[in-house]
């Protein structure tokens, strides 16, 4: 059985592509008012020193996300 990956499991250069997004009601509409969907490219810019927060291009602009966040998009 393959688990699927997650933000939080991408390296830093890493471009992957949002396959799902899951997690409660108003954290899934928060991620997704973000601009992060199904389907969308992120580009892996940082990681903060202890892992928290990680820094994503997305739609040509900087974003930084929580790595609990980041554990509810899953990507390919």
């Amino acid at each position: 059985m393959t688990t699927q990956r997650t933000l939080r499991d991408a390296a830093i250069g890493d471009t992957v592509t949002v396959s799902k997004l899951s997690g409660a009601g108003h954290i899934k509409r928060r991620i997704m008012d973000m601009g992060v969907t199904k389907g969308t490219q992120l580009f892996i810019r940082k990681v903060a020193p202890l892992g928290d927060p990680i820094e994503v291009t997305v739609r040509g602009y900087e974003l930084s996300i929580r790595k609990s966040e980041a554990e509810n998009i899953h990507i390919s």
